[in-house]
């Protein structure tokens, strides 16, 4: 496998621009035996966006985080579109956390190597549980903001890169 680091009893392992079909297959199997994505062709347009993925003790793939380049018209500046799937079994663990701060070291490190294609992640919370749980405006644990809510009624979060300068942008 590639690039791996365990944080407590799971793996995880980076995919972050590379082409890595060595691990597709399981992670296609994962979406699908979890009926994550509707369908096998977004799920392997999906294949391209993904950060990393979770593996347990066992090697199973427990989730699976994308991201894509987006520019939100309230921020208008270009951040990556972060999303992370959790597999039933492991949805009471911290895992969700753990890849959200791994996957963010992921994209900093990359964005800081190729002069800051975008200036950091922003979430979209569809899981109500954050929105009930976590409702310090700056996340201590990760260090995201909250910045008001989606055009789909949902909690809008923020983190911008170490180092990032805002981008010129067109008035």
């Amino acid at each position: 496998m590639n690039d791996s680091a365990t944080t407590r009893s799971f793996t995880f392992v980076e995919h972050w621009q590379n082409d890595d079909a060595e691990n597709a297959e399981a992670v296609l199997a994962f979406w699908q035996r979890e009926n994550a994505i509707g369908d096998d062709a977004s799920a392997k347009k999906r294949l391209g966006e993904i950060v990393l993925h979770a593996c347990d003790a066992n090697g199973a793939v427990a989730g699976v985080c994308t991201a894509v380049p987006i520019t939100l018209p309230r921020l208008a500046q270009p951040t990556y579109y972060y999303r992370c799937f959790i597999g039933a079994k492991w949805r009471k663990s911290r895992l969700v956390l753990s890849m959200l701060k791994k996957a963010g070291e992921v994209l900093e490190s990359y964005a800081r190597e190729h002069k800051f294609p975008c200036i950091g992640i922003v979430l979209e919370l569809e899981n109500s549980r954050f929105g009930q749980t976590m409702q310090n405006a700056v996340w201590p644990s990760t260090g995201f903001v909250y910045i008001g809510k989606s055009q789909r009624g949902l909690d809008l979060r923020v983190k911008y890169f170490r180092g990032a300068k805002l981008k010129p942008t067109k008035i």
